[in-house]
């Protein structure tokens, strides 16, 4: 197969996606009182008390079609971080009181760069630029050095953002390469740490500037001994100019460390496809890394005719390997309804939020979800419902038969409350988050 360098960049693939929303502005300090609840009355340290809490409970049915979701108002008992009872509702009883809220599992992110960012700072659009990728490589060179200078603020303040829009789990990518060295890391770590007690995230070692193309290597390597969860890549043939070259050494330096594989790919011509199925090839060949090993955005999937994405589809669901999806539309419809129907893991995030890649992040995974029903049409009260897990990393309240699933005791407290009457509405009005529960304790 003759190798192409065929490839869409982040500045096309906004382009085609960008999404008509309101401008950001800065979140203040939610660790305030939030107006659903106020963090001073919880009396007992570990324990927290709800009524008032709107459940879903199955699924109401006319002529076989799910018509609606049925609800009710229940009690939960929250200890040590966990769920430990849900019961029916003592609306006298004493516990604070959701007021009829609808309670979700709280959402995750798992795709985005929380390590370089303009959200905070002074507004600044997205600038002309050429050379595609590795014209941004040049650009990040001259500005990383100054964004680094306040990146642990500004990684905090949008960690504030996310949960404002009921996240309290981010997958974030951080850059590692010779400009940042391990700066950028250090940076963010210490954002994290200031907020791991209402904040939960894992890290990808991202050599954004090639592993090879600027000789990351060594700090790649250095990071590997680190606290991070994932070791990254970008565009093997496009950035390296070598697919097997670069997947053989992120492969083993994930293999050396135990840690999981989750790999950038923007590629559309025949190097995409062939990256592709050279780590499937590799994973097969390490099973350590089935259920590990990630591709984000993997835009060739768009570019395939539909049997090409049926067999991909099969090999990834087999290999284990997840597709991390930001969703975009125009030219790039991502085949998820294919890769729903081979039961491939499929996640989202936000990307870039306000930063010199993109500007019309706004930090709401369930946007992405209602994006996504709205692509593939599904507009019914059932795939509605089934499309929050997109927001959630795959945990949904009923299962596909109206049973609940979510919450249980035992489950972690993790969740939002919502003013919506049921998943199939929050995800189709993307409905506002009153109130969120990380590990028991209210951030937001």
């Amino acid at each position: 197969m003759k190798t192409s360098g065929n490839i869409i960049s982040r500045k096309d693939f906004i382009r085609n996606s960008t999404l008509a929303v309101a401008g950001l502005t800065l979140i203040p300090n939610i660790m305030a009182a939030s107006p659903l609840f106020d963090p001073k009355n919880i009396s007992e340290k570990g324990k927290l008390s709800l009524k008032n809490v709107r459940l879903e409970t199955g699924f109401e049915y006319e002529e076989g079609e799910v018509i609606a979701t049925k609800t009710d108002l229940f009690n939960i008992e929250i200890e040590n971080g966990k769920i430990i009872q849900v019961s029916p509702n003592q609306p006298n009883g004493k516990a604070l009181d959701a007021r009829g809220m609808l309670m979700l599992p709280a959402f995750k992110d798992m795709h985005i760069h929380l390590d370089k960012t303009f959200y905070s700072d002074k507004w600044q659009a997205v600038r002309k630029r050429t050379g595609g990728v590795k014209g941004m490589i040049e650009l990040e060179q001259k500005i990383l050095p100054e964004m680094l200078k306040n990146s642990t603020l500004k990684a905090e303040k949008m960690i504030e953002l996310l949960q404002s829009k009921g996240t309290s789990f981010a997958r974030s990518h951080v850059n590692i390469e010779p400009t940042s060295k391990l700066q950028s890391l250090k940076n963010l770590q210490k954002a994290l740490e200031n907020k791991k007690k209402n904040f939960g995230a894992e890290l990808v070692a991202f050599p954004q500037h090639g592993v090879f193309y600027t000789d990351s290597v060594p700090y790649l390597k250095e990071a590997a001994q680190m606290d991070i969860d994932f070791i990254g890549g970008v565009d093997p043939f496009n950035i390296d100019g070598a697919i097997e070259k670069t997947v053989d050494f992120t492969v083993q330096l994930a293999l050396d460390h135990k840690k999981g594989i989750d790999i950038h790919l923007h590629e559309t011509g025949e190097s995409g496809l062939q990256t592709v199925e050279y780590l499937i090839k590799k994973v097969n060949e390490n099973p350590s890394l089935k259920g590990k090993t990630y591709l984000s955005h993997c835009f060739i999937l768009a570019k395939l005719d539909k049997a090409k994405q049926e067999e991909i589809a099969e090999k990834l669901a087999q290999a284990q390997i997840g597709i991390v999806s930001t969703i975009p539309f125009g030219s790039l419809i991502m085949p998820i309804p294919t890769l729903y129907k081979h039961n491939v893991t499929v996640l989202t995030g936000n990307d870039s939020i306000v930063d010199h890649w993109n500007t019309f992040g706004t930090g709401s995974v369930l946007q992405k979800a209602n994006l996504m029903a709205q692509l593939y049409g599904y507009s019914t009260e059932f795939l509605l419902s089934r499309s929050l897990k997109l927001a959630t990393a795959n945990i949904l309240p009923l299962d596909d038969k109206g049973n609940l699933q979510w919450p249980k005791a035992g489950d972690q407290a993790d969740f939002v409350l919502m003013n919506a009457s049921c998943s199939a509405e929050a995800v189709s009005r993307v409905s506002d988050v009153k109130s969120l529960v990380y590990q028991g304790n209210v951030v937001y």
